[in-house]
């Protein structure tokens, strides 16, 4: 490393932290759950993990991963095509797509990789992809790794997305998908999916939705957002990491023909070792939870409207919405981080989100209801939330 380099990066690295951008990581040596201890001994309320349902721990689902490691071993050592797919990767695929009511299914190592697969094999030069604003990263890096032309609209726009579809028909496009989020998942809004379903069939384009943060708990048995506003996608990829057990391993669910040519020419697909078997087990036992997990969802939403009820009797500015995830605004990022600093001490994890991952001058406490948390766990949290407050004062 020559010298120049060196101080350029450690110059970068300082005006992160002189900026309020700098981003820690709490240790933890326990199972995620509702309560995590840390490498201190603390034990600390989880307001921050993706574990909507409360899985990550789930009995079941330790047992199904360790049977599996026990009949098909630890890892695959391979890709896909070669000598890396089992029959529990198969299962896993079909199950899926049965959930979300589509023909097949195709496994990643993670939905960024999923999503990072979509738009190169399917889009060619000749063909439009518009992609909401407000789209996940993966969204917008796989984008760019096709030769797609590209259009954008303002989050949720239903007007602006109409003028692009109706600007990409006008320049010949042969094909025009739209990409969107199912829920953006730094504000915890849901996308007008029945509008840009109507727009999409006015215009015959096709329609793709991540649905990271709704799969497992939106729409009836949890089959997603597409679900819980009655339609249909195009495209769907999603994740095992949050709802799904809070593993590792995306997907890609589709008509029989997409996931036949993604399985054919998806490069991360191609080039990245198979799903770890008990991967694949516990994702399933995970399935057969969700499937029957009516009373968790009820929980989830019962916790979140009493999380967001609580934060705005005491004064918090929250974003609207019905989510579980609520995102308590600061708009300033050293406030951000103080806050979640000072909830730390006071035995509530929480992280502060700023400058990128949230436009500048949008920086928050983005917290998350999952169905294990308990009542006593929500007024504790309340409680640290307000003498927080008051210690800012």
């Amino acid at each position: 490393m020559t010298q120049a380099f060196h101080n350029d990066i450690v110059d970068r690295l300082t005006e992160i932290r002189e900026a309020g951008l700098w981003k820690t990581e709490t240790e933890l040596t326990s199972p995620q759950a509702s309560h995590v201890m840390t490498g201190e001994g603390r034990d600390l309320i989880n307001l921050c993990a993706n574990n909507y349902l409360g899985l990550a721990d789930h009995p079941a689902l330790i047992a199904a991963a360790s049977e599996a490691m026990d009949t098909h071993g630890w890892g695959m050592a391979s890709v896909r095509f070669i000598c890396g797919t089992q029959d529990l990767h198969r299962q896993l695929e079909q199950r899926l797509a049965a959930f979300l009511g589509q023909d097949d299914a195709i496994l990643f190592a993670a939905c960024f990789d999923a999503n990072g697969a979509v738009f190169e094999p399917l889009l060619g030069p000749e063909d439009a992809v518009i992609s909401d604003a407000l789209n996940h990263a993966s969204i917008i890096d796989g984008i760019r790794l096709c030769k797609a032309r590209r259009y954008r609209f303002a989050n949720s726009d239903i007007n602006e997305l109409e003028a692009r579809l109706r600007e990409a028909r006008d320049g010949g496009a042969r094909h025009v998908m739209i990409a969107t989020d199912g829920v953006f998942s730094m504000d915890g809004y849901l996308a007008k999916l029945p509008e840009i379903r109507a727009l999409a069939d006015r215009y015959d384009a096709l329609v793709m939705v991540d649905d990271c943060h709704a799969t497992g708990f939106m729409g009836p048995k949890g089959a997603g957002t597409p679900a819980h506003f009655g339609l249909r996608a195009d495209i769907l990829t999603g994740t095992l990491g949050k709802a799904l057990g809070g593993g590792i391993g995306g997907y890609v669910a589709a008509s029989q023909p997409v996931v036949d040519l993604l399985r054919q020419r998806a490069r991360p697909y191609l080039f990245s070792n198979s799903l770890p078997p008990a991967v694949a087990a516990a994702s399933l036992a995970a399935l057969d939870l969700v499937e029957a997990g009516d009373d968790l969802r009820a929980k989830l939403f019962e916790n979140t409207a009493y999380w967001r009820a609580g934060l705005e009797a005491r004064g918090f500015d929250c974003l609207p919405g019905e989510h579980p995830i609520v995102p308590v605004m600061t708009y300033d990022a050293r406030r951000a981080q103080e806050l979640a600093a000072r909830l730390l001490d006071l035995g509530v994890l929480v992280k502060g989100f700023v400058y990128p991952v949230v436009p500048e001058g949008r920086a928050r406490i983005r917290t998350q209801m999952n169905a294990a948390l308990s009542r006593a766990d929500l007024d504790a949290a309340l409680d640290a939330f307000e003498r927080a407050k008051a210690a800012s004062s």
